[in-house]
């Protein structure tokens, strides 16, 4: 019996993003990357993205992203990414609802490529394992390995040395100061500390309070350059004093046990800034695409 056909279409699929329980920054490699320890969370505000196949190898981005090219989006770039490590005769028309605000430090680009290896793995039949798809994610991004690896994870290097953590069950408040951060002015600041001590997965996993485990060392380079973050995580401290920034900025949050506490928090926000209240996620929804 031959092999079913792959699908002609793939569309409603999620790339969510990840929020950065903690984030230290303990050395630089030669090559200018530099070494990390983070925990990964994943939580249910996505993108979505939709796919058809195409029979010429064309690869296509048919909706427009405001000040991002098709040729330097990481979605076409994943796509090609997957031809070239392939050499598939397959190509695809890829539309983007985009939801997550950019520069914002919960991975919405590294998660819209991971959902494009994803999805493709899939719409074109290609039958690529977890660790392949993580290979050719890591040339394009160093969090797209942990999106492909669709779970909540202590991460390590350049964030590509993934161990899966069961993190409990939780609420977030997401404040966005409607501030765009641009990743590399917050590493490349001379005032960046490289030399955090290296912790073991065994001090976060002993830890009763993992979401108030470490710190994030990219915090206090960002509220000093970008006064909006400042000003958001301070009003969210207020109501958390555990409310800390995730990835490079400019996104804030604080953890809630439950539902009802978080959105009374939301409902406070100041007009002036976007939030939302978000649970959180224990596995990627395109899991099963690898």
């Amino acid at each position: 019996m031959s092999a079913p056909l792959p699908p002609a279409q793939l569309r409603d699929c999620p790339a969510p993003a990840k929020l950065n329980l903690f984030l230290h920054v303990t050395g630089r490699r030669p090559d200018g990357y530099h070494t990390l320890q983070t925990v990964f969370q994943l939580i249910d505000w996505s993108d979505t993205l939709h796919f058809e196949r195409r029979d010429d190898g064309a690869v296509l981005r048919v909706t427009d992203v405001p000040g991002v090219p098709a040729d330097s989006d990481l979605v076409v770039r994943a796509a090609r990414a997957l031809q070239t490590a392939t050499g598939t005769r397959y190509g695809v028309e890829i539309a983007l609802d985009k939801a997550l605000p950019m520069g914002g430090g919960i991975g919405g680009g590294s998660s819209d490529a991971a959902t494009t290896l994803l999805a493709l793995n899939r719409l074109w039949g290609l039958g690529l394992g977890r660790e392949q798809l993580m290979r050719i994610g890591l040339g394009l991004g160093a969090d797209v390995p942990f999106f492909v690896f669709g779970q909540n994870a202590f991460a390590q290097g350049i964030g590509e040395e993934l161990t899966a953590v069961d993190l409990p069950d939780s609420w977030f408040v997401v404040v966005h100061p409607r501030q765009h951060v641009p990743t590399a002015a917050i590493f490349s600041d001379e005032r960046l500390t490289r030399d955090t001590p290296i912790s073991i997965i065994a001090d976060f996993a002993a830890c009763t309070n993992k979401f108030g485990f470490g710190r994030n060392d990219l915090e206090a380079i960002a509220t000093a350059k970008f006064g909006e973050v400042a000003r958001a995580l301070a009003w969210l401290k207020q109501f958390s004093p555990e409310a800390r920034m995730t990835g490079s900025g400019a996104c804030v949050f604080a953890r809630y046990r439950d539902e009802q506490t978080a959105q009374q928090v939301l409902d406070r926000l100041p007009s002036e800034w976007d939030g939302r209240c978000v649970r959180s996620l224990s596995r990627h929804p395109l899991a099963a695409f690898a």
